[in-house]
Order: C-alpha cells, then sequence, then structure tokens
C-alpha cells in the first residue's frame, strides 16, 4: 500500500494548566496563552522543562513536552539541546546506514548472508555497499521482494548522511484510504499529493521543496489505512521558516486545479512502479477476500483509471470532490504533530503555538470503522490460493485475522507469538523443516502496518520460503506450522519465555541508539494517535504487563479452519486462471486438499521435535563501560600489524554505551579469478549462513546481530550489540568457518536458490542497469549474467570444496574493533581468527577495489533490453565521470549535486510526471 499505519487512539486529555493556546486571540488577532503567574514564572526559569509523565530511555538526552492547542491539535515538543552531538546517531556511530525500522519488521533481519554484487569502490556511492544492512542485494531468505520504496528510502538515506544536526518534524492525519469514496478510489492518496501543490502563503507550486533543498533538507509523505504521514527535516536555523512553509499545506493549501492531471501521472508513476511487486500484489489479493462493503476491498493506490478518465467518464469533478475530502477530513482534533530540535522547549511551543493554532476544525467526529468487524470470516478466506509471482520463489503464508489486537499493546500477544513461532534454534519449526530440506525461512509476525493492524482486525501470518522439495509437500509443511502452534496451546503461555523477551526489549530500550531525527518524529506521530501520554516512546517497544489469558485468546484463534494459505511460485504458470483487476495478479482459488481439511479438524498428533527454546545464554547481563588502556583517539588506529593481517581499533569515548561494532574482512585474490569461483564463493558463503542459522539464533534474538557478506573480494564478517556477549558470537562464527562442512543435500538446495536469486537481480530494470554499468566501468568485473549462465551450467561438490580450502589456506585479514572494548581485547579478535583458521599470509597484497576504466571524453549510449516483459518500467542512468579529484574537489561536486536534485526532480516528476 502506499504507506504504512498503526491503530487508532484519540488524543490523551492534558492535565489542567497544559491547554495551549486557551485565551484564543487578542484584539489583533495575536496568539496568547492564559497561565498563572506562578506557572509562567516557573516555565521562564527553566525554559526547557520537560514532561515527567513522558517516559524515555535513560540513554535519551533529550527533553519532551506534550501541549494541545485550542483548535485539538496535539503536539510533542522534543527538545534535544542537551544532544549536542553526544548521543549515537545510527547512521554515524557504526559507519553504515541500519535500515532496520518497522518497515523491514522480521524480513528486514540483519543477520543473515548477502550477496555482494555491484558494489564500487569510490566510484560511486550505491545501494550495494557492503555496509548497507538493508540492502537490496537478493538474500537467499528473503520471501518478499524488497520494495521500491525501501529503495526510494535508502536514497535519501544516503544523502541525509549524518543528520544528527537536522531539525525534523511529522504530522500525522487520522484518516486514511479507507475514507475513499467508493466512486474515487485512491482519492486520499492523491490528496495526500496535492497539498503540497502550493499554499495561499507560499503559492509557488515548487516552493517547499526548493526551500528544503536550499537548505539541506528532504521531505516525505506517505497514505496508509487509516493514517496519514507527513515529515520533513531541515538544518536547524531553517527550522521555523520551514514549519511555517510547512504548515501551510494544512492551514490553506491551493490545491489549484491546474495541477491535478500531472499530479494523476504522478500517482499512476507511483502505482506503475508497485506493480511489478509481489508484496504489493498479494496484498491487493488478500484485501480482495474481505466481505462485500469492507474498505479493504478497496483500490487504495488510485491511479489515471479511477482519479482521471473514470471521473470524466462519470461526470465526477474530481477537483471539487478533492476539497470536499480535504475539508472533510484534515481536521486539527485528529492530527498529531511531533517537532524535534536544538532549541528550548519553551521556544518549540511558542512556535507551534503561533504556527499551527491556525490549522482548522471542523469539529466532525474523526472516521471511525471499528464496527467493520471479522472482514475475513467469508468461504472465500478459508481456502488455497495459488499465485503466479513476478520473482522466482516458491513461498507459502498462512494467514489468519484476528480480532483487533491495539488494545493489548502492554501485554503484546502477538509479538510473543512471533517470538516462538520465528524462532530458529532447537525445537523450532524452521529447524525441523530446514532438516527436511523443505525451508530456506519462516517469518512469522503482524509488522503493525495498516494492512496488518487496523481498527477493524490484526493479522497474524507465518511466511516460509520453500526450497524446491518444499514446495512438493508445501501441505506437510502447513502440518509443521500447525503442529507446532497446537503445542504452544496445550502448554499455554509461559512466563519465562515473556520475561526473556521482555529484558531483551528492556535492555535494548536501556542503551538505545538516537535514530535519525525525521524517522523518530515519524514514528512518534504514529504512537500518539495509538498510545497514552507516558508511552507515546515506549508503547511500540516495551512489554508491561504479563496476562496469559490475553496471550492464549490470541493464540488459540490461530487454527487450521480459519486459516488462510497462499502459494506462491513460478511452477504454477499455466496453473492460474484468475486475474486480480488492479495489479493484474494470476491466481488460482480451491478447497483445501479433504486429506489435509479432515486431518487438521481432528484431534491430531504432537510432533516430538517441536518444542519451546531453551534458556538463552547470549542475553547481556554485564553493562559496565571499560575503561580505556591506550590514547583517546579521534580516528580508529591500528595496534597490530602482520603478514596475515591488521587489526584497527577505536575506544567508544563519545556514545557511552556498553555496545560495540565489529568488522573484518578475510580477503583473497582467489574469489575474482573466474566467474565459476564467483558464484562458488556466493555458494560457499550461503552454505556457511545456513550453518550458522540455528546455532546463532539466540544471539539474534538477544540484540547481538551478524552478517555475512559475499564480498567482492573477500568474506565480510560484521557483529555488533552489547558487547558483554559479543566475543562469544564471533567465536562461533569463526569456528564454524574452521569446520566448515556440508552435505550433498544443503549443496543442492543453495545452489537452486541461488539461481532464483541470480534471476530476481536480473528481472529488476533498475539493478540491471547498474551491474551493466559496472560491467562497463570496472576492469575484471564478473557480470550477473556471467555468474548466471555459469550456475545453470552447473558446480560440482567436489569444485566447492576444493574452492574452500583454498580460499581458507591463504588469506589477510583485516579487521575493525570500535566501541566498548579495551585495545588488549580487541586484539584477542585477529588472534583468534589466525590461530583457528591456520592459514599462510598472501604472497602479493590483493587490491580490495576494481580498477575503474578511463572514459573517453565524448557522449557514449548503451541500451539494454530489460528482462521483464511484464514490468513497464524503465531505468535511465546518467553517468558522469570525474576521475580523482581532491577532497574540496569532491565536495563541490556534492554541493553540485544537492543543487541539481530539486529542479531535476521537478521538472521530470512533477511537471513531465516521469516517474
Amino acid at each position: 500500500m502506499p504507506g504504512r499505519n498503526k491503530a487508532s487512539c484519540s488524543c490523551p486529555d492534558l492535565p489542567s494548566g497544559q491547554q495551549v493556546g486557551e485565551g484564543g486571540r487578542d484584539a489583533k488577532g495575536r496568539l496568547f496563552q492564559e497561565e498563572s503567574e506562578e506557572e509562567g514564572g516557573d516555565r521562564r526559569a527553566k525554559p526547557n522543562l520537560g514532561d515527567p509523565d513522558v517516559v524515555k530511555s535513560p540513554s535519551d538526552p533529550k527533553q519532551y513536552r506534550y501541549i494541545k492547542l485550542q483548535n485539538g491539535l496535539c503536539a510533542l515538543l522534543i527538545s534535544d539541546l542537551n544532544n549536542m552531538d553526544t548521543a549515537p546517531s545510527v547512521v554515524s556511530s557504526e559507519g553504515e546506514d541500519s535500515d532496520e525500522s518497522e518497515d523491514e519488521s522480521d524480513e528486514d533481519d540483519d543477520s543473515g548472508a548477502e550477496i555482494e554484487d555491484d558494489k564500487e569502490g569510490d566510484d560511486d556511492d550505491d545501494d550495494y555497499d557492503e555496509d548497507d544492512d538493508g540492502g537490496d542485494d537478493e538474500d537467499l531468505n528473503d520471501p518478499d521482494d524488497s520494495e521500491l520504496e525501501e529503495l526510494a528510502e535508502k536514497e535519501e538515506t544516503r544523502k541525509r548522511g549524518c543528520t544528527e544536526k537536522q531539525s525534523a518534524a511529522a504530522l500525522c492525519v487520522a484518516v486514511g484510504s479507507f475514507s475513499d469514496p467508493e466512486d474515487l478510489p485512491g482519492l486520499a492518496h492523491f490528496l495526500e499529493h496535492m497539498v503540497f501543490m502550493g499554499s495561499l502563503k507560499y503559492p509557488d507550486e515548487n516552493g517547499f521543496d526548493a526551500f528544503l533543498k536550499k537548505h539541506g533538507g528532504s521531505d516525505n509523505a506517505s497514505t496508509d489505512c487509516e493514517r496519514t504521514v507527513f515529515q520533513f527535516d531541515v538544518q536547524r536555523k531553517y527550522f521555523k521558516e520551514a514549519l511555517d512553509r510547512w504548515a501551510q499545506f494544512f492551514i490553506h493549501p491551493l490545491m489549484i486545479r491546474d495541477a491535478i492531471d500531472r499530479e494523476v501521472e504522478a500517482v499512476d508513476s507511483e502505482y506503475q512502479l508497485a506493480r511489478p511487486s509481489d508484496a504489493n500484489r498479494k496484498e491487493m489479493l488478500f484485501g480482495s477476500l474481505a466481505r462485500p462493503g469492507h474498505p479493504m476491498k478497496k483500490f487504495f493506490w488510485g491511479n489515471a483509471e479511477t482519479l482521471k478518465h473514470e471521473p470524466k467518464i462519470n461526470n465526477i469533478d474530481t477537483y471539487t470532490r478533492l476539497r470536499d475530502f480535504w475539508q472533510h477530513y484534515y481536521s486539527a482534533h485528529y492530527m498529531t504533530l511531533v517537532v524535534q530540535s536544538k532549541e528550548t522547549l519553551d521556544t518549540l511551543e511558542k512556535w507551534v503555538t503561533e504556527i499551527f493554532s491556525a490549522i482548522p476544525n471542523n469539529g466532525l467526529p474523526r472516521p471511525s470503522f471499528g464496527h467493520l468487524t471479522q472482514p475475513f470470516d467469508t468461504p472465500e478466506f478459508h481456502k488455497l490460493y495459488r499465485v503466479f509471482p513476478v520473482r522466482k520463489v516458491h513461498s507459502l503464508s498462512i494467514t489468519w485475522a484476528l480480532p483487533p489486537q491495539d488494545q493489548h499493546y502492554r501485554v503484546k500477544p502477538l509479538h510473543y507469538i512471533s517470538w516462538l513461532v520465528g524462532h530458529e534454534g532447537k525445537g523450532s519449526v524452521l529447524s525441523f523443516l530446514r532438516k527436511k530440506f523443505w525451508a530456506l525461512a519462516l517469518y512469522g509476525g503482524n509488522g503493525e502496518t495498516g494492512f496488518e493492524q487496523n481498527s477493524t482486525y490484526s493479522i497474524f501470518s507465518i511466511s516460509v520460503t520453500l526450497t524446491d522439495e518444499g514446495y512438493k509437500h508445501f501441505y506437510e509443511v502447513a502440518h509443521v506450522v500447525f503442529q507446532y502452534l497446537k503445542m504452544l496451546q496445550k502448554r499455554g503461555p509461559d512466563k519465562r519465555i515473556w520475561e526473556e523477551i521482555q529484558k531483551i526489549e528492556a535492555n535494548e530500550f536501556h542503551y538505545q541508539e538516537q535514530t535519525d531525527p525525521v524517522d523518530y518524529v515519524e514514528s512518534l506521530c504514529e504512537n500518539m494517535q495509538l498510545f497514552q501520554k507516558e508511552d507515546f516512546l515506549t508503547g511500540d517497544q516495551l512489554l508491561f504487563e504479563y496476562k496469559p489469558d490475553v496471550i492464549a485468546d490470541a493464540l488459540n484463534q490461530l487454527c487450521p479452519q480459519r486459516a488462510n494459505l497462499f502459494l506462491l511460485s513460478a511452477a504454477n504458470e499455466g496453473k492460474c486462471h484468475l486475474k486480480e483487476r488492479w495489479f493484474g495478479t494470476q491466481y488460482s482459488e480451491e478447497d483445501i486438499d479433504k486429506y489435509w481439511s479432515d486431518l487438521w479438524a481432528s484431534d491430531f498428533q504432537l510432533n516430538e521435535d517441536l518444542h519451546l527454546p531453551e534458556e538463552n545464554k547470549y542475553i547481556a547481563t554485564d553493562f559496565a563501560l571499560k575503561a580505556p588502556d591506550c590514547p583517546e583517539s579521534e580516528y580508529p588506529v591500528k595496534i597490530l600489524s602482520t603478514q596475515q593481517g591488521c587489526l584497527w581499533y577505536r575506544k567508544d569515548d563519545k556514545f557511552k554505551i556498553p555496545k560495540a561494532y565489529i568488522r573484518f574482512h578475510l580477503i583473497s585474490p582467489l574469489i575474482q579469478q573466474s566467474a565459476e569461483n564467483v558464484v562458488l564463493f556466493d555458494t560457499f558463503v550461503n552454505i556457511l549462513t545456513h550453518n550458522l542459522a540455528e546455532p546463532a539464533y539466540e544471539a539474534d534474538v538477544a540484540q547481538l546481530e551478524y552478517k555475512l557478506v559475499a564480498g567482492e573480494h573477500g568474506l565480510v564478517i560484521r557483529v555488533k550489540g552489547f558487547n558483554h556477549k559479543l566475543p562469544l558470537l564471533f567465536q562461533l562464527i569463526i569456528d564454524h568457518l574452521s569446520d566448515f562442512s556440508f552435505t550433498p543435500a544443503v549443496f543442492e538446495m543453495i545452489t537452486e536458490q541461488l539461481k532464483k536469486t541470480y534471476f530476481n537481480i536480473l528481472i529488476k530494470p533498475e539493478t540491471l542497469a547498474k551491474n551493466v554499468r559496472l560491467l562497463i566501468l570496472e576492469h575484471g568485473r564478473w557480470s550477473m549474467i556471467d555468474k548466471y549462465e555459469t550456475l545453470m551450467k552447473g558446480l560440482s561438490i567436489e569444485s566447492l570444496s576444493s574452492f574452500v580450502k583454498a580460499f581458507k589456506s591463504q588469506l589477510y585479514v583485516e579487521g575493525l574493533v570500535q566501541g566498548n572494548f579495551t585495545s588488549r581485547e580487541s586484539k584477542d579478535f585477529l588472534n583468534y581468527v589466525v590461530q583457528k583458521l591456520q592459514f599462510f599470509p598472501l604472497p602479493h597484497l590483493c587490491p580490495v577495489q576494481f580498477r575503474v576504466v578511463d572514459l573517453p571524453n565524448t557522449h557514449l549510449l548503451c541500451k539494454v533490453k530489460a528482462l521483464n516483459k511484464g514490468d513497464a518500467n524503465s531505468e535511465v542512468t546518467v553517468y558522469y565521470q570525474s576521475g580523482a579529484r581532491s577532497l574540496r574537489e569532491y565536495t563541490l561536486m556534492e554541493l553540485l549535486v544537492m543543487h541539481m536534485e530539486e529542479p531535476c526532480f521537478d521538472f521530470l516528476r512533477t511537471k513531465q510526471t516521469l516517474g
């Protein structure tokens, strides 16, 4: 869908004395606030006095204040005046992007294998950077395609870089696509676009974007079922003016008639970009199963057909209806606002009161859909749907529609259940399925998007990435899932497990890293719609109350008779004779096979191999900060250097949290000697990751994250998290690398999945274009086509064994340890690698970057035909080569790009509606 959403709650009432703007306006129309002399004196004496009712992390230096304006708008003010570059930023603290928000949910887990393809060195800051945890590299275990929105979000994160000094604001309106009129599908999404096309006070259609780009800012918006969210960030000194410009879109947007047709094309472009996404296709098909009259059956995206052509045929004035929709639904009394800046709370309160009190309040009740219960209690829901996907994938999704669970946020029953269902350790569903060679990955839970959780239902879904053999036995796979759920139902909720989850989440919250301000305010403005004031910061993170009856009630609804089954597979081609209207998804509908239907209706036997996880040994208990044992340094310094490798080290003296980041690069010239070697290396890393999945899973859930990356010149190992148990995880990885082994069945399973992975990279225009560009630019690069053809010809088990032996025999190991470790402890990491692997040094140093071809000074054009005939989207890359430059020249180029971005976007997207 065109955005994300949480659940619903009205703004909490303020205690007496906290209502803002109660006095209305004076004779000259100026805002003033009534407060007692004592309150006023206290506020003046402490201009940054926070709200004690807002519970925050002990490591959070920011101050918070909650206010409610006279027009009913609720606002959370955040002063990070005390945060003068002393709090950790996710981007800066580890030198890597951390794309691990709710958008990723369980499917964006940082742990696992990554195929690092299309990475270039200083030539380009690209989407395949090995240090980009949420990257677009195809993961063997990813059940759904990485969506185009994520590409855009990653690009925005790249542009922003370290934004510790940015100010940010976000506003959530409690209306979304559920409120679309029946005769204008996509109107809420269209309005989200149109309100930004100039205002009465600032009429320039592109003025706000131009202002932000000029001052290092960015903005975005999203529409979901019951929410529409707007957010922006900008340099601090321009924040007040940006707030005023931005607020005018909610006070008096122009929404001129001339812009309607152009912006409809922009909405249509978003729809066209979304169509090749299997995740979006599955959502649209799933929504079509709802009861007649339920808003889930609506087409939320909108396109040229629904917003332009059909309205003209039916004499519908889209312009008038758009303005009516804005007047009816964009009302201050169900808006929530969050602002964050390095200002005092008093200053922020003054600005917000002055600027946002002019947003109109129409006094109408907020949209409500809570009466539309059990939308999926229909015969159509409880069936098997075979779907022909865009990507080559085998995936089984088992889904239940439960009553809304948002009121149980203090217990989090679905979080408890998903923790157990998604477990990968001994006794888990996935552990059993992997031993059968039926599954590669399993994800379970509720992603808290509007599609999965709203005021009418909550989804609980279990998605299994199947092997070819698993696809043949998908009913057996579903049966194992049902056996595990039945075991949980018979045992009932387990307090030890719940408290273990509670402890892990509490540890993470206590020592949380400060996120990018624009992401933070976006999340909080949605939280304000859902939680009471004291839980604004904690409601979506912490477990507060153990209520086994609430957990058991949710658990007992997860029975086979209430489940929906979606089976996605390229093998379904030619068998799917139905087509979903909007995304063109080919599917078929059938009853559950009678044998399995009868078995699941009976008191079927439990599986003795399935049981609860054991106590987690990786949960940190020591949070002491280490005393430094060497001089402080601004940057990492090399503290160990031998023929076999070197180690860089920096003690954390800035963030002062008990966490660490470790990165090791095991470099070998063997990898790039042939396309076959590159494919063998990819296979090796993915088998190694498969071998680690079960033993390392406990560490993963204890917030110790790891990633193995098949880099272009070596194996990259990354681990991060609380330092107390981090060495245990690192040693586990090195032990499995040292004792690497595999069976023929595992080899076959991984290579078959790797074929799908390569194919799925090739069918995306954006990834194919990047691969071709780098093939032209980088000397010695093997293309994805080379790799795919090599793999299709077949690899032997003997060739993999020989390659791994040769790879481990000669290496150069470069490591970095940063955070809460001493230099002496840090050296132990490199020493452990050397002692365990027993490798020889390289005879010659191996470069870790490709040489870049010096292009001739002339215009060159390369046209490539996309490989996915069903994808109407195109990719255009214009590449200008600068060569090696000075730091000043690189900085000037960055400034040039910043200067070009907004006018290019305005012309290509807004005026020409090309994407």
